[in-house]
């Protein structure tokens, strides 16, 4: 763990973190990719308020398209913007995009291996009240069997801000998921964020387990490092923002220095985080290993934290997962 990975572990835990929601770190890399690169241009699918588009369309109108309830039109008009040159970033909720655009996404952003970048909006159980048709609890799954596709799941506003830069530089079409509500800001503009390559947040001197965690669920795997460490129970908390490409190597190695792992994802356990995880490991490195995730269910409405705590994503299913898998090794 380096320096800056210390100095992030001791602010957080000293007072209560500022939050945002991961869509407001959207909108302020826009705006700012808006003002570098001329041939960024972003368009809605009616959506230019909720998905943070606003003051890009307001800075930078003639690089602003309003496609309309129209998700399918929205992908197949930026992947041509992509052909002729532009760097198109396209905005809605991730129920609609990918959930109803996906075969429009495979055919001409990701066969034609095209740099159109798709912000799903509104994802997993963080939209609340809006329900369960709202709460994109698939998309990890969709994006990341495409080929020619990346797929982020920022913490925190700050490193949204920063794979949203990033996904200019990346061939090929990029994802990342986002949220509506807030959540804690546990990252710094220092801190590192390469993608592909995953962040060691927290590690105890004597760890039995490795979290590794995704989104919002990465600074609920931090509170419940801390008080696991009270118990006695010390861990290791690594925030796997790019879920495509993974960083198999850290993931490896990890799992190899505690001999067993839990994933948290605000997320079906089919198809997201765990089952990345447990792909790699089951080819390189098997160990025991617990999923922290939405089992197999829909959504309903709610306040953000009454539903992690109803479906099983709270601090107490990450310390449980974490005790029954420490008594598997062997």
């Amino acid at each position: 763990m380096n320096n800056e990975e210390m100095k992030l572990n001791s602010k957080f835990f000293s007072h209560a973190p500022d939050e945002a929601p991961t869509r407001d770190g959207f909108g302020d890399a826009l705006v700012e990719l808006g003002k570098e690169n001329e041939r960024v241009v972003a368009l809605t699918a009616d959506l230019k308020e909720s998905t943070r588009v606003e003051a890009f369309s307001k800075q930078f109108p003639e690089r602003f398209f309003e496609v309309g309830v129209a998700e399918q039109n929205l992908v197949t008009i930026a992947a041509g913007l992509a052909v002729m040159g532009k760097v198109p970033f396209i905005t809605s909720y991730a129920t609609f995009s990918p959930g109803r655009n996906w075969e429009q996404i495979r055919t001409t952003v990701c066969y034609n291996d095209v740099n159109v970048n798709i912000a799903g909006h509104h994802a997993g159980l963080m939209t609340g009240p809006d329900g369960a048709t709202h709460q994109a609890l698939e998309d990890i799954a969709l994006m990341r069997t495409l080929p020619n596709m990346t797929v982020f799941v920022p913490c925190d506003k700050e490193e949204a801000r920063k794979a949203t830069k990033a996904m200019t530089h990346i061939k090929g079409g990029g994802y990342i998921r986002l949220s509506r509500d807030v959540s804690p800001i546990i990252t710094t503009k220092e801190t590192p964020f390469i993608p592909g390559k995953a962040n060691v947040l927290w590690e105890s001197k004597r760890p039995k387990v490795t979290i590794f965690a995704c989104g919002t669920m990465v600074s609920r795997a931090l509170y419940a490092a801390e008080e696991l460490e009270k118990e006695g129970i010390g861990s290791i908390v690594i925030n796997i923002h790019t879920i495509k490409p993974i960083d198999s190597k850290t993931i490896i190695a990890y799992a190899k220095k505690t001999k067993c792992v839990v994933t948290a994802e605000e997320h079906q356990i089919a198809g997201g985080l765990g089952s990345v995880v447990a792909e790699v490991l089951a080819m390189n490195f098997p160990v025991p290993q617990e999923f922290v995730g939405v089992k197999d269910t829909f959504g309903e409405s709610g306040t953000p934290n009454e539903l992690f705590e109803k479906y099983g994503l709270g601090i107490k299913d990450i310390k449980e997962a974490v005790k029954n898998v420490v008594v598997r090794i062997k």
